[in-house]
C-alpha cells in the first residue's frame, strides 16, 4: 500500500521535526537524532516533578503530542511500534529531571517495561529520584494473560501532569497514579487492521467482520465478531465495559479514533454512546479525537475511569498541548425553532386536456429512454441521468390529476415545486429553477414560450453554463429559440438534435460533472442532458415530424 513517506528509516525523525515546526517553539527535541528521539518542553525549569512517557511511534498524537504545560514533560519515541532504547529513555530522564524527581508512565508491553525500567535504574545510579507506573487498562484478554496498555494511559498522563503542575511531590503523584490504574478499563475494536510502513498489510479481518480487543500495534485481539453497524458494535463494547463498572459510580470516558475512522463515523459513535443505557453514568467525554492511534487502523477504543473529584478536576484542567481535547458533558442536541417554509403545493387542480396529453407523452418518453440515457451517462458520469428523469416522470404521472393544468402560471410554479423533490442532484434543482422562473415571468401579455426562455436564462445564470459548454443548454437553448419563432415541432426537435449532436465534438465541458473529465474521456460522447432534451422533443414531434 502506498503511503506519503520517504523512507521507513527516516520516517520517525522527519515526522518529529515536522511536528515541532508547528509548535511555535513551545516544544523542542534533544539533539540526538537518529538514535535518541526525545521531545521535551522548551519552557521546562526542572522546578516540578517531571512526567515522562513514550513508546513506539505510530500512535500519534501520543506521545509527543501531549508534551506541554500541564501534561508530559518529555516523550521518548521509538521507531514505529518499537520501544525506545534504554539510552534514549535515560537521555530523556537526565534532560528534564531535577531535585523533585520524575515519574515514568509506561504502557504494559515487555519492551517498554524493560527499557524504561533499566533506564530508571541507571538514572537512580546518577542520584536521581525516579519512580515508574505501569498502565494495563486493556480488558479484552483473559485474566491469565498480561493486560496491555491502551488509550486509558492518557488518563494517567493528564492526572499526573495536573498534580505535577500543582506542585505535588513525586511520592504523592506516584501513589495517586498507582491507585487509579486498576480502575481504568479500555477496549478497542476495528474493521480493518493497520498498515505498517514498509511491510505487507495483514488482511486477517474479512469483510463483514470486526476484531474485538485488538492491540494498538495491530496484534490480534479477543475474537472476530460479525459487524452489522455502528449501533451494534457500540452496544458490544459498552456491554464489556459495563461489566467493569459500578452502577452507583459516574465515569469519565475517552472516545479514541484509532486512526482510520472519518469524523462522520466518530460522531455517529458518540451518538450511540449518548443513546445507550450507560450515558447517565458518564460525567465527562473526551473526544471523539485521534488520541492514541494505531497508524491507519479503521477502528476506535473506549476508556473509562471513575470520576472522583480529583479525576474531574485533573481532566478539565487547561493544558498546553493542543492534542488534548476539552472534556465535555453529554447534553441533548440544542434545537432552534424551524422557520415556516411556505410552499405552493396547495394549488387548485384544473383541466387542460391538450397539456395533459403532452405531459403523459413526456413521461412515456423519459421512461422509455431510461436505460439508453443511463448507458450514455455511464461513459462520462454516474450512469443515472435516465433514472433521474424516469423517477421524475413517474412522480409527474402520479400528480397529474392534482396539477393546475388550466393555469399556465400556476402550472409552471407547481412543476418547479414537484421537480425539486422528484429529481435528484443538480438536474432537479436546475429544472425547478427553470419552471419556477418561467412561472414568475409569465403574465397575461407574455406568451408561454417566452416565459420558458426566461427560465432558461435563469438556470444559465445560476448554474453558470452557457451555450457551447457541453450541457443540456446546448440542446435546450436552440429548441426554445425555434419555439419562440413559431416554428413547427419538427423544426424545434431538429434544432434540439443538432445542438445535442454538437456536444460530441466539443473538446471540453465547462460545467456539470463532465467538467472534471479529460478530452479523451469526452471524445465522441454526446452530453447525456443534451441528449435527453433532444429525445424529448423528437418524441413529442412524433408523426408531426413530416
Amino acid at each position: 500500500m502506498s503511503q506519503f513517506i520517504n523512507s521507513r528509516d527516516t520516517l520517525v525523525t522527519e515526522a518529529i521535526d515536522g511536528f515541532l515546526r508547528g509548535q511555535e517553539g513551545q516544544v523542542s527535541r534533544l539533539d540526538g537524532f537518529p538514535h535518541i528521539k526525545v521531545v521535551v518542553r522548551a519552557d521546562w525549569k526542572s522546578d516540578q516533578v517531571a512526567i515522562i512517557s513514550g513508546g513506539g511511534s505510530g500512535h500519534e498524537p501520543a506521545h509527543a503530542g501531549f508534551v506541554g504545560k500541564g501534561m508530559l514533560t518529555a516523550a521518548v519515541c521509538g521507531e514505529v511500534f518499537a520501544s525506545p532504547s534504554v539510552e534514549a529513555v535515560l537521555a530523556g530522564i537526565l534532560a528534564v529531571t531535577g531535585e523533585k524527581g520524575c515519574l515514568l508512565i509506561v504502557k504494559n508491553y515487555t519492551g517498554d517495561r524493560l527499557n524504561f525500567g533499566l533506564a530508571a535504574e541507571k538514572a537512580r545510579a546518577h542520584g536521581l529520584n525516579v519512580k515508574m507506573v505501569i498502565v494495563d487498562d486493556d480488558i479484552s484478554l483473559p485474566e491469565d494473560v498480561q493486560a496491555r496498555g491502551l488509550a486509558g494511559t492518557l488518563f494517567i498522563h493528564k492526572i499526573a501532569g495536573f498534580l505535577a503542575a500543582k506542585g505535588k511531590s513525586l511520592d504523592e503523584i506516584f501513589c495517586s497514579a498507582q491507585s487509579l490504574i486498576p480502575s481504568i478499563s479500555s477496549l478497542g475494536v476495528s474493521i480493518d487492521n493497520c498498515t505498517v510502513p514498509g511491510m505487507v498489510k495483514d488482511e486477517r479481518i474479512a469483510e463483514g467482520m470486526a476484531e474485538l480487543g485488538l492491540g494498538i500495534h495491530g496484534e490480534p485481539g479477543r475474537e472476530l465478531i460479525a459487524f452489522e453497524n455502528a449501533g451494534s458494535i457500540m452496544k458490544t463494547i459498552l456491554s464489556h465495559l459495563q461489566s467493569k463498572m459500578d452502577n452507583n459510580q459516574r465515569y469519565a470516558l475517552i472516545l479514541n479514533n484509532l486512526g482510520g475512522c472519518t469524523p462522520l463515523e466518530m460522531a455517529v459513535l458518540k451518538e450511540e454512546i449518548a443513546k445507550s443505557d450507560l450515558a447517565s453514568q458518564l460525567s465527562l467525554i473526551i473526544g471523539p479525537e485521534m488520541l492514541m492511534t494505531s497508524l491507519d487502523m479503521h477502528g476506535f477504543s473506549l476508556s473509562i475511569i471513575p470520576s472522583s473529584k480529583l479525576v474531574t478536576e485533573a481532566l478539565i484542567f487547561p493544558v498546553g498541548p493542543r492534542a488534548w481535547p476539552k472534556p465535555v458533558s453529554l447534553i441533548d442536541p440544542v434545537m432552534t425553532d424551524m422557520p415556516i417554509i411556505q410552499t405552493k403545493e396547495d394549488w387548485m387542480s384544473s383541466e387542460n386536456d391538450e397539456l395533459k396529453l403532452i405531459l403523459q407523452k413526456c413521461c412515456f418518453i423519459f421512461e422509455e429512454k431510461e436505460q439508453f440515457l443511463n448507458k450514455l451517462d455511464s461513459k462520462i458520469g454516474d450512469g443515472d441521468t435516465g433514472s433521474t428523469l424516469a423517477v421524475a416522470a413517474r412522480t409527474l404521472k402520479e400528480e397529474l390529476e392534482r396539477l393546475p393544468l388550466g393555469n399556465k402560471k400556476q402550472f409552471f410554479e407547481a412543476m418547479g415545486e414537484l421537480l425539486s423533490k422528484a429529481m435528484g442532484g443538480s438536474s432537479g434543482v436546475l429544472m425547478a429553477i427553470f419552471f419556477s422562473a418561467a412561472g414568475q415571468k409569465l403574465n397575461d401579455t407574455l406568451h408561454w414560450p417566452k416565459a420558458l426562455e426566461a427560465g432558461l436564462k435563469r438556470i444559465m445564470e445560476v448554474g453558470g453554463a452557457q451555450i457551447g459548454d457541453r450541457t443540456m443548454i446546448d440542446a435546450l437553448a436552440p429548441a426554445l429559440k425555434e419555439l419562440n419563432e413559431g416554428k413547427t415541432l419538427f423544426e424545434v426537435a431538429k434544432a434540439a438534435r443538432s445542438g445535442a449532436d454538437a456536444t460530441k465534438k466539443m473538446p471540453i465541458a465547462k460545467a456539470g460533472r463532465a467538467a472534471y473529465l479529460s478530452k479523451k474521456a469526452l471524445e465522441n460522447v454526446t452530453d447525456p442532458g443534451a441528449e435527453a432534451v433532444a429525445c424529448l422533443f423528437e418524441g413529442l414531434a412524433g408523426d408531426k415530424s413530416g
